[in-house]
């Protein structure tokens, strides 16, 4: 059972708690691909596929916007829907590629994008499900009690509101206690504080293979956000068997690890980095295994944060969210690329007033109640109802909660300012990317038919061209630099190719040639991820 149980969730639903569902908000997956092909359609710089189908039968869709040689120009891909309960960050992914081709198209000249709006299809789908719950996995059926039975200890809706939320059990045994703030919430007592539990709390459900255990092995699948290499998560629910095991996650990477023009990964999910950067650890960076962003990447992370939280303008973010096996931080330290993720939004700080209780400790499900009420929403929390439990006859019992899907978003149609902004981030970010230039360039004769031919390789972009972590890996190319001859012209000193290794933002790297012959020679200096610039040198 998790800790928090009832921690995480989209408010992206009308719910009458009678079990009658109302409007949706949120696009359903067949709504979601017909936008991904009009904007397909609609464009010359865009074109759509399928990587491949999940255990559901489900698309995972990629969308390729940019103009010219698309795979020869500096890129960043966009995620969504790296957690199945993260609804948002798939709309926020769409609207992005949305606003791109429709107002920004004249970024696509310096940058190619890949958008990838949601890689949780199976799960995102189970929200339009009558039963509501949060689910994270995919369709696989999944043996996560290791008792060689498949799904067979799920959710019960034992209140009948069309929801799961939570059970809360009275026992002077348990380990739970009212939120003094708010006697809906429950939180585990500090015994360090001299707090006492009074409650077992359970997610709503029975044990249907009295193991003593509750929900723990139903329909939950493998989760994407697990899937991956960095800090993998054996054994562990939702895991799967080994990393890479899913075949969406397969899918992805064989992908990527084509994509030798990425620079950037993009992700919208609870990873978060942008609102808070990640802090550089010498111990952790001085692992055979790295588990700490490295010194000059912290550096960098640091600043594009701060550029993140005056665009974006939003405060108290909650604590990021880092399961074993994520994509956002695989993205770095596996794949050596900058990685940026956020929320995209969060339920701000409520200030409260004189009639309310402290919320000493900033309790986020606290928070978000009063948040909740102050904006007039409605159906966002079950109110705890007593009901007649078969594994507790001598007990009192009563479910209820926050709603699922209720934490993490706000209705769709708050999120507008929210999404202007982070489309004017990521459009910003992209002018300052690593951008080369040959500058200084000088011939002179030295005599016997020699040429010292000499330049300056410069990076006039903020960014540099490789992080820190991706110069250490060979899955980003070092930049080339290559003076081409002719058969009458000879390099008497110099390489004919060098190498940079990664070159930091407004900072530069000299070469120089001794050329015997006559007529002119190329100069073709770049890499994918940073693009390429060439000239003609004039012999003396």
């Amino acid at each position: 059972m998790k800790k928090h149980l009832s921690k995480f969730g989209l408010w992206v639903c009308v719910l009458a708690f009678g079990g009658t569902l109302f409007a949706q908000d949120y696009p359903t997956l067949s709504e979601q691909e017909n936008r991904l092909k009009s904007i397909a359609n609609a464009s010359g710089n865009a074109t759509l596929k399928s990587l491949v189908k999940t255990e559901g039968g489900k698309d995972i869709w990629m969308l390729t916007l940019g103009t010219g040689d698309m795979d020869n120009k500096p890129a960043m891909a966009i995620f969504g829907g790296v957690e199945g309960t993260h609804l948002l960050g798939v709309e926020m992914a769409l609207r992005f590629a949305e606003d791109l081709v429709n107002n920004r198209a004249s970024v696509l000249d310096q940058t190619t994008f890949y958008v990838f709006p949601n890689m949780s299809p199976d799960a995102y789908d189970a929200y339009f499900n009558n039963l509501k719950w949060e689910r994270s996995g995919n369709a696989k059926a999944t043996d996560d009690d290791r008792d060689g039975r498949l799904n067979e200890d799920g959710y019960e809706d034992l209140d009948g509101n069309g929801m799961i939320t939570l059970m809360r059990v009275a026992d002077a045994t348990g380990d739970w206690m009212m939120h003094p703030a708010d006697e809906r919430v429950m939180i585990p007592a500090d015994k360090d504080k001299g707090e006492q539990g009074s409650f077992k709390v359970f997610s709503e459900g029975s044990d249907n293979d009295q193991d003593g255990l509750f929900n723990e092995d139903g329909e939950g699948g493998i989760r994407f956000n697990k899937n991956l290499t960095f800090e993998y998560d054996y054994f562990t629910p939702g895991a799967g068997e080994h990393p890479v095991s899913e075949l969406e996650t397969r899918a992805l990477l064989d992908e990527l690890y084509l994509k030798w023009n990425l620079y950037g990964i993009f992700t919208f999910g609870p990873g978060n980095n942008l609102s808070t950067p990640w802090k550089y650890n010498r111990a952790g960076a001085s692992k055979r295994v790295v588990t700490s962003i490295l010194e000059e990447d912290a550096m960098l992370n640091d600043l594009i944060s701060k550029e993140y939280n005056k665009t974006v303008g939003l405060k108290d973010a909650p604590a990021s969210e880092n399961p074993g096996g994520d994509f956002h931080r695989w993205a770095y330290f596996h794949f050596g690329r900058l990685s940026l993720g956020t929320p995209g939004w969060w339920v701000p700080m409520v200030k409260g007033d004189s009639t309310m209780k402290p919320n000493a400790d900033k309790n986020h499900e606290v928070n978000f109640l009063r948040w909740a009420a102050e904006e007039g929403l409605d159906n966002y929390f079950a109110d705890w109802k007593e009901i007649k439990h078969p594994d507790f006859p001598s007990q009192k019992v009563e479910v209820g909660g926050i709603a699922p899907y209720a934490m993490m978003n706000p209705p769709i149609e708050m999120i507008d300012g929210v999404v202007e902004k982070h489309n004017q981030f990521i459009t910003d970010l992209t002018t300052k990317q690593a951008k080369l230039e040959l500058v200084n360039m000088r011939t002179e004769s030295v005599g016997k038919g020699l040429t010292r031919v000499t330049v300056d390789v410069y990076n006039s972009g903020v960014l540099p061209t490789h992080t820190q972590m991706g110069a250490r890996s060979r899955w980003l190319r070092p930049v080339k630099v290559v003076l081409n001859t002719e058969n009458n012209q000879e390099i008497v000193s110099g390489r004919k190719m060098q190498m940079i290794r990664a070159l930091n933002g407004d900072h530069h790297q000299s070469f120089s040639w001794l050329v015997k012959g006559k007529g002119s020679v190329s100069l073709e200096v770049g890499a994918p991820h940073v693009g390429f610039v060439s000239t003609t040198i004039n012999l003396k």
